[in-house]
C-alpha cells in the first residue's frame, strides 16, 4: 500500500468515491454535508492498494494548526492499518510544512483508535453531520 497527495482530477475522484462510500452510503451523511466548500481549499490524499483506492482524507491549516478531516477507509480494508497509515502520512506532511500540532474531529466510536496514535480528547461530545464527535489534538 502507498499514500499519495492528490495531484490529478482522477485521484481526486478516487478520494471522493471513498468518502461517498463510507460517509454517504454507509453512515447516511447527506451528500451536501459531506462535500463542502472546504474541499476546494484542502489538500487531499489517497491510500492505494494494488492500484485501487482504499482510504482517503483531506487536510487544511486552520489557525496555524494542521486540521485533518474526512479520514475514511473502505470497509474491506479496515483493521489492516490503513487508518494509521493515513494519519502517519498526514502528520509527516504537516511536519514537512513546519507545523507541530494537529487536530481533528473524530467520531466518538473511533476515539480509542485515535488515542492509540497519541491523540488526546480536548472537548465534550458534539454533533457534526448528525453524528457524535470529539475534538482530538496531538503535538507532532
Amino acid at each position: 500500500m502507498n499514500a499519495k497527495i492528490v495531484m490529478t482530477e482522477e485521484e481526486l475522484k478516487a478520494a471522493y468515491q471513498i468518502r461517498k462510500a463510507v460517509f454517504v452510503e454507509e453512515q447516511g451523511i447527506s451528500h451536501e454535508e459531506e462535500f463542502d466548500a472546504y474541499d476546494q481549499e484542502a489538500e487531499h490524499m489517497v491510500i492505494w492498494d494494488q492500484g485501487q483506492p482504499v482510504g482517503a482524507s483531506r487536510w487544511r491549516i486552520v489557525d496555524g494548526i494542521a486540521k485533518f478531516e474526512r479520514i475514511c477507509v473502505l470497509a474491506s480494508h479496515r483493521k489492516h492499518g490503513v487508518g494509521k497509515m493515513i494519519l502517519t502520512f498526514l502528520e509527516q506532511h504537516a511536519l514537512n510544512k513546519g507545523l507541530n500540532q494537529a487536530k481533528l474531529h473524530g467520531q466518538t466510536q473511533a476515539e480509542p483508535f485515535y488515542h492509540k496514535l497519541g491523540y488526546q480528547t480536548a472537548s465534550e461530545v458534539f454533533i457534526e453531520d448528525g453524528l457524535p464527535h470529539v475534538l482530538l489534538v496531538k503535538q507532532l
